[in-house]
């Protein structure tokens, strides 16, 4: 970090597919930027090598093992394997940008995947495993979208659905959650993801703006 530079501050966005996480990463990186931050804007999976293999799978253009149990191992394996080099890869990593005084906004972290990767109380120790030691984001903001608003949304803008956009799954994700927020210890912000867009991004903005005091 450069001397006297401030660290960035890490956000995180959290929800169900179509919850608006990635709309409001961008609106709240535009309102940073015009308050004078420097702003890296990024999600998972990332762009770097074992995220692009992640959304071949996502898409379809690779096979997933028939066995759903085998599915989500796999997949949680590529995820931290894609959070680790999202996270420390010396060119672009979010570490890099944060030491050096920027802030990073992610669609989605780790808390995805002991949503959308865990089905047994076995399943999430082993997800937390591969997890634990990645660093917490400094506020986190999570849209809840309930299952049917999620899937209506979905319906609406994407001709195909990818690997976990369908009911039971995302019923189970949601679930997990609700859990996983309630014991959730950091800085978090929780919206409603059925209000309007500029109603939560107000929000979010004032969350921040405060050091993570909702107001």
């Amino acid at each position: 970090m450069a001397e006297g530079a401030p660290r960035g501050k890490f956000i995180v966005f959290e929800g169900l597919d179509c919850s608006g996480s990635s709309t409001q990463a961008a609106l709240l990186a535009d309102r940073l930027i015009c308050a004078g931050r420097k702003v890296y804007l990024t999600s998972e999976p990332s762009s770097g090598p074992v995220g692009m293999l992640i959304r071949l799978y996502f898409s379809g253009r690779m096979v997933l093992p028939p066995d759903r149990e085998t599915a989500d191992r796999q997949f949680a394996y590529l995820f931290a394997a894609d959070r680790f080099d999202h996270l420390y890869n010396p060119t672009n990593g979010v570490l890099k940008h944060l030491e050096e005084g920027t802030d990073v906004i992610s669609t989605r972290y780790v808390l995805s995947s002991l949503a959308y990767h865990v089905e047994s109380e076995g399943e999430e120790g082993f997800v937390w495993d591969l997890n634990s030691r990645f660093p917490s984001p400094d506020y986190l903001i999570y849209l809840d979208c309930p299952v049917e608003l999620s899937l209506s949304r979905i319906a609406a803008s994407r001709a195909n659905r990818e690997t976990y956009e369908h009911g039971p799954k995302l019923e189970r994700v949601y679930q997990n959650y609700q859990r996983l927020l309630e014991k959730y210890a950091g800085s978090k912000l929780m919206l409603d993801a059925a209000l309007p867009k500029g109603e939560i991004a107000d929000q979010v903005f004032a969350y921040v703006r405060t050091g993570g005091r909702s107001m």
